[in-house]
């Protein structure tokens, strides 16, 4: 199913409108997307930065499960993860996933759940940094 799917981990910045072009087609009626950006603000601490990382191999592996599975779990034309790896600052994106359908409702779907389980499933990992100091964030919000 890859020809239906685009998989992505970079340093580089990231595209909504790569994505977006990747998953348009005359068919589909509906394209959904979520956009995830660096905030300011967590656990009551003014954040400077996020620090992606993770193990590319596995990180692959798991983001087409995702997106196999949305493609077999509904009716959606195609699919583009990516995801941001390395130092972001505030107001960065460092994921964004797209997803086409014939009608909006199984777009909307997928891309939810394309969101939650990579947020659960794949070995990316944040450090935020703060003025004071960094931590860890465990995959769970």
């Amino acid at each position: 199913m890859t020809e239906r799917t685009s998989i992505k981990i970079t340093s580089e910045k990231l595209s909504l409108q790569d994505c977006i072009n990747f998953v348009e087609d005359d068919s589909c009626g509906g394209i959904a997307t979520f956009v995830g950006t660096v905030r300011n603000a967590t656990q009551k601490k003014t954040v400077t930065l996020l620090d992606f990382s993770g193990y590319e191999p596995m990180a692959i592996k798991e983001m087409r499960k995702i997106a196999d599975n949305a493609l077999s779990k509904f009716s959606i034309y195609k699919i583009a993860i990516h995801h941001a790896v390395g130092e972001l600052q505030i107001g960065a994106v460092p994921v964004i996933i797209a997803v086409s359908s014939a009608h909006r409702k199984a777009s909307f779907e997928a891309c939810e759940y394309a969101i939650d389980t990579l947020k659960e499933t794949v070995p990316i990992w944040k450090k935020e940094h703060f003025e004071d100091g960094e931590v860890w964030v465990n995959s769970h919000p």
